[in-house]
This record gives C-alpha cells, structure tokens and sequence, in this order.
C-alpha cells in the first residue's frame, strides 16, 4: 500500500501547485500563451506515456490482444463518461446531456470536466505502480509535473470570473480525485495481477482519449496560435522520453 500511497501524495501535490501558479498568471497579459504552452506540454506528455508507461510494456507482457482490449475498454469508459456526465471545457463549453446544461453551476461543470480528465491520470499511476514499482515512481513524477500546467488551466476559467473561492476548491477537488484514482486503481490491479495487461491497456486507451479528444481540440482551436502549444508539446515529449531513459533501465512482468 506504501508505493501506491508515495505516488499518489506526488500527482496530488502536482496538481495542487497549479492553483497559485494561476493566481500569479492571471496577473500577466501573455496568460493565454503560457496556457497554450502548458496544455501542448501536457499533450507531449500523456501521449508518450500512454506508449512507454503502459502500452507497450503490457503488451510485452501479456501480449496484444489483452492490452488491445483494455485500450478499447479505456477509450470507452471516458467517452461514455463524457456523454452522461454534464461538464464545461475550457474551449467547447458544454458537453453532456442537453437536459442538464441549465440546472448545474458552472463551477460544478468545470469540475466534473477536471474529474473526466483525472481519473485516467490517476488510473495509470496505479496501474504503473501495481506493474513495477519504480514504473511508478516514473509515471508519478511525469503526471505530476505535467499537472503543474494543467492545474493552472483547470482553474483559470474560474478565475477570469473572480471566483477565486470557486477555483481554490476546484483546484483541491482535481487532486483529490487523482490521488484518490491512484490508490484505488493500484490497489485493484495488485490484486489482479493476470489481469494486469487489460488494466495497462485501459489506462493507456483512457489517456490517448483525453488527449486526442479532449485535450488538443481546445489548444489547436480555430483561431489560436499554433506555435506555443507545438513547442509545448515537443518539450513534453522530451521530457517523458528523457524520464523514461533515465529513471527506467527495463522492466519486467
């Protein structure tokens, strides 16, 4: 339990880091390029790790078509999670059921939109930890600091409406989700280790979604630069590749 616990206090903290960092930005007029930045960074990030964190160590593994049938599963859950779950994204506003676009507060809104992206988050620290430990501790460290940003977008929007009471508590409740997510997810692939391929497939699937879907539709909007979430993108690509060089020499099942 210790490991699953370490790693989820780091993606936590990650993320709640983000709330004063938005604060200090909002003050700047260059806020929306350093978003940009920030959200194509996180891009490079989940995308990489979606392969090397999971993907592919699952399939070596346990073979293609367990990993396969848990990156169908992944991209399901979300997707299902985003059609019957009321939320608001930063770029395309409401998505959800149309019944319920007027009867739930717009920080309400905001913060099931968070909760949609954390759960993957959360799901493949566990899932990565419950692998190999120390895949773990990697996975962790690159969530984390990829959250730093993304904790910054998910607060932002409240914050241009001055509701900084709003945005804090928000801010809190993203963390808490994902830390949360972490320690449930890893607890139960622990437990379930001939199923450990199918839940590191789900986990990668989970998070290609949220990335192709959801993430890079709001950054590579009509009308916005395209320079800085690029560079941001590449930089976390690097970032992870470099992670996963330095810190995990090979792993196995």
């Amino acid at each position: 339990m210790e490991p699953f616990l370490q790693h989820a206090l780091i993606v936590t903290v990650g993320t709640l880091l983000g709330v004063p960092l938005a604060l200090l930005t909002l003050l700047r007029r260059e806020d929306e390029r350093l978003l940009d930045l920030g959200l194509g960074f996180t891009g490079g990030v989940m995308l990489v790790a979606s392969f090397t964190s999971w993907i592919l160590p699952g399939v070596e593994g346990w073979g293609f078509w367990q990993v396969g049938l848990g990156i169908l599963g992944g991209v399901a859950l979300i997707r299902l999670l985003d059609l019957f779950t009321p939320h608001e994204h930063l770029m395309r506003g409401y998505e959800g059921p149309p019944e319920l676009a007027d009867k739930v507060k717009r920080s309400w809104l905001v913060a099931l939109a968070i909760t949609i992206h954390n759960i993957p988050e959360g799901l493949a620290v566990g899932v990565s930890t419950a692998y190999h430990v120390e895949l773990g501790f990697v996975t962790a460290l690159a969530i984390a600091i990829q959250d730093v940003p993304e904790g910054v977008a998910v607060v932002m929007p409240l914050l241009r409406y001055r509701l900084v009471r709003t945005a804090v508590a928000v801010g809190v409740l993203s963390a808490l989700v994902e830390g949360g997510a972490a320690v449930v997810s890893g607890v139960a692939a622990a437990g379930l280790p001939s199923a450990l391929g199918l839940a590191m497939g789900v986990a990668g699937g989970a998070m290609l979604y949220v990335t192709v879907a959801e993430l890079y539709p709001d950054i590579y909007a009509e009308g916005k630069r395209k320079a800085y979430p690029t560079f941001g993108f590449i930089m976390g690509v690097l970032l992870m590749l470099y992670l996963d060089t330095a810190f995990s020499p090979g792993f196995a099942p």
